[in-house]
């Protein structure tokens, strides 16, 4: 069984968000960072394959950054220039398996964190 605890949400106009993950098959899988609003649908954010390749939505681009730390079974997400509307509850999730053919879809992901709220004011 695999579990996904995030960290790092709150108030912010900038920060990172981490996700630390138990089970051995951290460094093979894909994983994701999504995000939701209250009424609305989990929408993908970001994920990275198990050779590091990442992939934006078009409205973080340039803004958020995913990454990974296989030594420590931790994903990141680092979050700069955060708007109003980037406020939601962030969850981390993994796939088992290297790559997506269905990218950021929240469908093909197997496990999920709790969540963490990020609120970012105007």
């Amino acid at each position: 069984q695999v579990q996904l605890v995030e960290s790092g949400g709150g108030s912010v106009q900038a920060g990172r968000l981490s996700c630390t993950t138990s089970g051995s098959t951290y460094s093979r899988s894909l994983m994701g960072w999504f995000r939701q609003v209250l009424g609305k649908e989990r929408e993908g954010v970001a994920e990275i394959d198990c050779h590091g390749s990442a992939t934006y939505v078009d409205t973080v681009k340039g803004r958020f950054t995913i990454s990974k730390d296989n030594a420590k079974n931790t994903l990141y997400l680092q979050m700069n220039s955060l708007r109003p509307e980037d406020t939601a509850v962030y969850y981390c999730a993994a796939r088992m398996a290297c790559y997506n053919d269905f990218v950021l879809n929240k469908y093909t992901y197997n496990y999920w964190g709790q969540g963490t709220q990020v609120t970012v004011s105007s």
